[in-house]
């Protein structure tokens, strides 16, 4: 299981690397490519670049500094600051495409020539895309939410080459400058989908809010079933990052049984059953609910 998680978490960097390389470079090459060929579409893309450039950076930089051991100030370690990156990507996602947005406005007040050329930057761009989402899909995409925003990132960024590429067409051979801006005004608008998702995602695990795939009553229910449980309490179940769920709960005990034995059968269900490896369960007998009982009425 270590070893999994480990070779998981070196493939990550390992795509998270190579993508920053690739998308940054590409980057340079498209903002001069969007002055000289005037196009909006071009530099709305390169914009995004540029967030993507920032976004991967950020993720990568997230993985090196959550792999922090953890210390008396911080007992869980560094790894909820991949989670804060990915909430500044999300973040940025939205104000890039807010950007576009009012870039575009005027733009449809007021159109520009636009040089064709721009499809051949943008054609390059595409393959770019293609390759690093490629790289990226390696990685955890799907239980990564860090890995996940900065593949939604260069998702975005691989619709506006598509974009900037059809208005490169219209452009050419229908002379319709206001190609540009309109492509521009598609990709923000998929832009700040994927950005709302990704900051709503790191909301709900800044907020402590439970795993969408692990039902807390369900949980409860199943702990519950153990013989020689009376009662489930103050049950908690968060994301510390993405993956790495943990709980909390107090267990209420017949006096009778065996303690030990009970925990081990908690644990083994909730690791099973759950995926959860880090559970803190507090066992208390059936004096304490008895009292408690007492104490309320």
């Amino acid at each position: 299981m270590g070893h999994d998680h480990s070779h998981g978490h070196n493939q990550n960097k390992k795509a998270l690397l190579i993508s920053f390389l690739f998308i940054f470079t590409f980057m340079i090459v498209e903002i001069i490519g969007g002055i000289v060929t005037n196009s909006l579409a071009l530099l709305s893309d390169a914009g995004h670049m540029l967030s993507d450039a920032a976004a991967l950076g950020l993720s990568l930089a997230a993985f090196y500094i959550g792999e922090k051991a953890s210390d008396k100030g911080k007992t869980y370690g560094y790894k909820r600051f991949e989670i804060l990156a990915a909430f500044i990507n999300g973040i940025t996602l939205i104000l890039v495409s807010l950007y576009i947005f009012w870039e575009a406005y005027h733009r449809f007040i007021d159109t520009p020539a636009v040089s064709p050329a721009m499809m051949v930057i943008a054609f390059i761009g595409l393959a770019v895309n293609i390759f690093v989402a490629w790289i990226l899909m390696r990685g955890d995409t799907e239980h990564n939410l860090n890995v996940r925003s900065a593949f939604l990132h260069v998702l975005g960024d691989m619709l506006g080459s598509v974009g900037a590429i059809s208005a490169g067409i219209l452009i050419y051979f229908f002379n319709w400058n206001m190609a540009d801006p309109i492509a521009s005004v598609i990709v923000a608008l998929l832009i700040v989908v994927s950005g709302w998702r990704v900051t709503k995602d790191s909301i709900h695990i800044l907020m402590e809010g439970s795993p969408k795939e692990i039902d807390t009553e369900e949980v409860n229910k199943s702990l519950s079933a153990i013989l020689g449980v009376i009662e489930v309490h103050d049950l908690h179940v968060w994301c510390i990052t993405s993956d790495f769920t943990a709980l909390s709960c107090h267990v209420v005990v017949e006096d009778e049984v065996n303690r030990d034995s009970i925990l081990l059968r908690l644990s083994t269900l909730l690791h099973e059953e759950y995926g959860i490896h880090h559970s803190t369960i507090q066992v208390e007998g059936k004096r304490i609910l008895d009292e408690h009982h007492h104490i309320c009425t």
